[in-house]
């Protein structure tokens, strides 16, 4: 079975143990990306790979300057 391509908000929230409200101040932010298909808005699996990938950069980018 593959993994799905599109997420809705619940799943993409307990796939990055986020909240809700938390998962809105990053769509906002553009920190994490999202398409809409109708009324619904989802988010791709590249867009979650690409926020795991900037948390780890920006922790990265932390631990150099301390």
């Amino acid at each position: 079975m593959t993994e799905p391509r599109l997420y809705r908000i619940p799943e993409a929230m307990r796939l990055l143990a986020l909240s809700r409200s938390e998962i809105y101040v990053q769509l906002r932010e553009r920190r994490l990306r999202s398409v809409h298909q109708g009324r619904a808005r989802l988010i791709p699996s590249t867009a979650i790979a690409d926020y795991i990938a900037l948390l780890e950069r920006e922790e990265a980018e932390r631990n150099e300057a301390a």
